[in-house]
């Protein structure tokens, strides 16, 4: 005699956990806006600068200080500002290289740049 196997069909059946599809976690806004960086003191007198980003790109970088203690400090600094500001710029980070003869005023205006940078979360 032969026996009859009974299948029990077991209906699959939902899952209590919404079953959710993989998003994309969303990119944080791009900074825009001027921000201050912190005044640095050197041997020759503080620096300070300001930096200004459009969606993620720095556009401008100002010299609010500059070191002045005396002239020749006052002349090697107006004439590095102008090199830094085009070489961050072109690199879009603080990452530059020294200006040669301008060590105390490369050091703090890139310092001040990052503290900027920092603020701005870029």
């Amino acid at each position: 005699m032969g026996t009859a196997a009974t299948a029990t069909g077991a209906a699959a059946t939902p899952s209590a956990a919404p079953s959710a599809a993989p998003t994309a976690a969303a990119a944080p806004a791009a900074p825009s806006g001027t921000f201050d960086g912190s005044v640095v003191h050197t041997r020759f007198g503080p620096v300070q600068v300001s930096v200004t980003i459009a969606n993620g790109t720095i556009t401008e970088v100002t010299a609010l200080q500059l070191t002045n203690d005396g002239g020749r400090s006052v002349m090697i600094s107006n004439q590095a500002a102008p090199i830094l500001r085009s070489e961050v710029l072109a690199a879009q980070s603080a990452q530059v290289q020294n200006v040669s003869g301008a060590t105390y005023t490369t050091g703090g205006y890139l310092t001040s740049l990052q503290a900027a940078l920092d603020a701005a979360q870029f």
